[in-house]
Formats: C-alpha cells, sequence, structure tokens
C-alpha cells in the first residue's frame, strides 16, 4: 500500500510558483526546484512528473488566484472601483517575488521556442482579459461607464496598460503607483 505523502501540495506549488515567478521558466533549475521544495528527485518526480508540470500547476495556480482575488475585490467595492484598485495592488505586494506578471513574463520566454506553456499562460491571458471585460460590462450596466464604450476594447486597453505598468514597476527609478493612480483617473473618466 503506498505511503501517504507528508507534504502540503498546494503550499509547495506555491513555493514553486514563486521561484518560477522570480526565476522564470529557463532559470529556475531541477537542483533549485528540488531545494526549495526540500525534496529528493525521487520524490520531485513522484509528486509532479516534471519540471513542465509543475510549471503548469504553478501557472493555473497564479492564474487563478488573480481572477480570484479581482472578483472578491468587485464584490466588495464594485466593479469599477475594483478595476480602479487593481493596478496598486498589483504592483504595490511587497511580499510578491516579482512585480512584472508571471503569465506574460511566461509567455514572453517561452513564445519564442515554441513551448506549449507560453500557449498555457496565453490561455490564462485571455481568461484574465474576459473577467476585466465582465466587470467593465457590469459597471457599464450599472451607469459607472458610458454605454458607448465596448467592454472587450476597454479591458483590452486595461490589461495593457496593467501589464505594461508592471514591467515598468521593475526598473529602477519609476514610480509605479504615479503610473497606477493614472489608470484610475483614466477609469473614473470613462
Amino acid at each position: 500500500m503506498p505511503r501517504k505523502p507528508n507534504y502540503d501540495r498546494q503550499e509547495l506549488i506555491g513555493r514553486a510558483r514563486d521561484l518560477f515567478w522570480q526565476r522564470g521558466w529557463a532559470g529556475t533549475s531541477l537542483k533549485d526546484l528540488e531545494a526549495e521544495l526540500q525534496m529528493k528527485p525521487g520524490s520531485f518526480y513522484a509528486a509532479f512528473g516534471s519540471k513542465d508540470a509543475l510549471f503548469e500547476l504553478a501557472l493555473n495556480q497564479y492564474a487563478s488566484d488573480g481572477v480570484a482575488g479581482l472578483t472578491a475585490l468587485a464584490q466588495e467595492l464594485g466593479p469599477l472601483e475594483a478595476l480602479k484598485r487593481w493596478p496598486q495592488i498589483a504592483i504595490g505586494n511587497g511580499a510578491a517575488p516579482a512585480k512584472a506578471c508571471m503569465l506574460s513574463k511566461t509567455l514572453l520566454e517561452l513564445r519564442a521556442h515554441n513551448h506549449p506553456l507560453a500557449e498555457t499562460a496565453s490561455q490564462h491571458l485571455l481568461k484574465m482579459e474576459a473577467t476585466f471585460a465582465a466587470l467593465f460590462a457590469q459597471a457599464q450596466a450599472a451607469g459607472e461607464i458610458d454605454a458607448a464604450h465596448n467592454p472587450k476594447a476597454l479591458a483590452l486597453r486595461y490589461q495593457s496598460d496593467l501589464l505594461g505598468l508592471r514591467v515598468s514597476a521593475e526598473r529602477e527609478g519609476v514610480d509605479g503607483v504615479a503610473i497606477a493612480q493614472e489608470i484610475a483617473d483614466d477609469l473614473g473618466a470613462l
């Protein structure tokens, strides 16, 4: 009878996510993962199968946490106010291993190599864009946004601005807080 693992799988995926988020796919070796997760190679392969399989689990966790966080914020504050606050939250998390979005980092890193995980990242970015569009549509239905605006177009621009903000926040000397405020101010003018 197989033994029950003596680790919390979700906690290990979260630690791997943070390592991948900080270093990227290529910058994270199996030895790095084994050290971070405190697992021997056999245990690592038994638990996750491969580096790619663990990376996909980490991407999925990152993406689902983002959608869940934004959805919870919208339930608390309303859709438009959540969209206004989200950029500040994205760059203001001092505990995050990086300011840049893990999904966009993955897409850029792995698309050039035709790696299948680039498509996984792309699909998650599309889901996040759809979440933004749904929130813009809700704000529009509530009369907070002019009916002339296309929620899907607003979502695409918002996501582009947010991803640009997150890359800019990685650079020294860039005031990400000011840029996040500009995004919020632009939303307030809709």
